[in-house]
Order: structure tokens, then sequence, then C-alpha cells
């Protein structure tokens, strides 16, 4: 079996997948999501590939980010496994539009306000009770989230935001004790969890300094994480749980590429294996 391994430049996750593929004899190759061709009569770079794994979203233009996912629904027109599906994809890299999807499957999300000026994100930063987290529209990791817990800071921010014409999303802070759930979902069930403990401060991203160990799941806790998955239509998920004050969890994200860096070595579980047993199982 051939395996397209759409990817930015040949990381640790994409030489595990080559490396899982291997042992099951298939034929993994990265390939550059920005190199991408396609041409008509229906052809693409990715042709002659039985299945395609998307380890990355590169960064670029709308007219890109378009492209790659035009791409990849022709693939999977032409009956290409393509791991996550693109409309999940397209689903998840969008926070409004994820969290809309879990709003309308009846899960708890943090009350939120997305808007484009600064106005309006005042006054939901007001609303939301003067302490939020600023998101970026389109983001993982962590990256280019800020807290804001001040009149004067949230005015320097949204100003800021709007001068460069960016969707403003704005999240109530929940108050948590240090650490949060990452759920591993894949094929409808959850294939590992880990507890993640920050650092120091409200970030648990492992990314960004916190800490992952194995964790056990409830029953609870994974309906909400495959309630998730469902919601968006991923198949393979990372699902994150943040505890509420007053006990249950708001489901926070939902991320169509997930990382498994941390969480293989600390719950014992060969990710990358499962991940290439389901592209390639009938």
């Amino acid at each position: 079996m051939r395996i397209a391994i759409l990817s930015f430049g040949v990381g640790w996750h994409v030489r595990d997948l080559m490396r899982a593929a291997q042992q099951f004899g298939h034929q993994a190759t990265p390939i550059d999501f920005r190199k991408v061709q396609a041409s008509l009569p229906h052809a693409s770079t990715l042709d002659g590939f039985d299945a395609v794994i998307v380890r990355t979203m590169p960064p670029g233009s709308l007219e890109q980010v378009v492209f790659r996912m035009d791409v990849l629904h022709q693939l999977q027109a032409k009956g290409v496994r393509v791991l996550n599906p693109p409309r999940a994809l397209e689903i998840c890299v969008d926070k409004y539009l994820a969290s809309a999807r879990l709003e309308n499957a009846g899960l708890p999300t943090p009350p939120t306000v997305v808007c484009q000026d600064a106005e309006a994100a005042f006054t939901a930063f007001e609303k939301l009770g003067g302490d939020v987290v600023v998101k970026p529209l389109f983001g993982s990791e962590g990256r280019g989230m800020v807290r804001v817990d001040s009149p004067d800071l949230a005015w320097r921010v949204f100003r800021t935001l709007e001068r460069l014409q960016t969707v403003l999303y704005v999240q109530q802070f929940v108050a948590h004790p240090g650490w949060d759930l990452r759920l591993f979902v894949l094929g409808g069930k959850v294939l590992a969890a880990m507890r993640r403990r920050a650092k120091d401060g409200w970030r648990t991203n492992v990314a960004q300094g916190g800490r992952a160990e194995a964790a056990s799941v409830t029953a609870e806790e994974s309906r909400l994480a495959l309630a998730a998955a469902e919601a968006v239509g991923t198949e393979a998920a990372g699902i994150d749980l943040l505890p509420h004050p007053e006990g249950g969890y708001h489901v926070l994200e939902v991320n169509a590429v997930p990382g498994w860096r941390a969480l293989a070595p600390a719950t014992g579980v060969d990710v990358g294996l499962a991940i290439v047993d389901s592209v390639s199982s009938p």
C-alpha cells in the first residue's frame, strides 16, 4: 500500500508514521503540502497513493488553503482514504465553526464571543466577567493566545487586532486546577489519554512547557470525547477537556491534526502504528 503523508518538512511525527508503515510492509512518502499541484482532466501530485494522512496545514493565503482542501476533496471523491476527511479539517481549523458544531451537539463549551471590531470585543470582555482568553481563529498548540484580565490591556489587545483585520475570538477564562485532559480518539474509540499539567500559569499545552502523564478516563470523559469527534466529523482527533470549577468538563477544542510525541511515551501506546493500521484497513 502507498501512503502519502502531507507535511511541512520531515519532522518527528512524519518519521514515526514512516516507521509504522514500514512495520506493516507499506510505503509511506512525505509530500510537502506547499508543493502539491493539480491538473485537469483529474490528476494531482497525490495520484497513485492509496491513502493520505494529513499531518499539517502550512500557513498560506486563503486561496492556498482553499486549493489544498479542494485537492483533498477531489481525492476523497475518487475513493482515496483521507485522514482526516477534508470537511473535518475545514471545520476544526476554524475555532468558531468547530465551537458552533460542539454547541449544536449539546456539548459544554466555555462562553465565547466572536466579533470583528474592538468595541464589540470590549463589550464581550465585560459581559464575560472581565477575564478572557483571546485566541487566533486559526491556530494550534497554544500559540497566539493571550489572557486578558484588565480593561486597559483589553483595549490595547482589541485595538491592535482590529488594525490587523483579524477576527476576535474572545472566550471566558475558566479557572482550572492547573491541568486538563487530552484524549486521542481514533476510529470511534479512545485510543489513549493523558493529563497535561501546566508548567506555570494556565497554559497546559505540552508545546508551551506543559508536562504529560498517562491518565485513565471515566465513561463520561470518554463519552464527551467521542461525541466531540463525531460532532466535527473527525476520525482521528485530540480532544481537550478542561475541568470546570463546579464539576464536569468543558470541551475546549478538537484538534484534527493531533500530535502524539508526548502522548505515546506517557501512555505506552504506539499511536503511529494505530493510525497506519486505521488507514490501511478495509
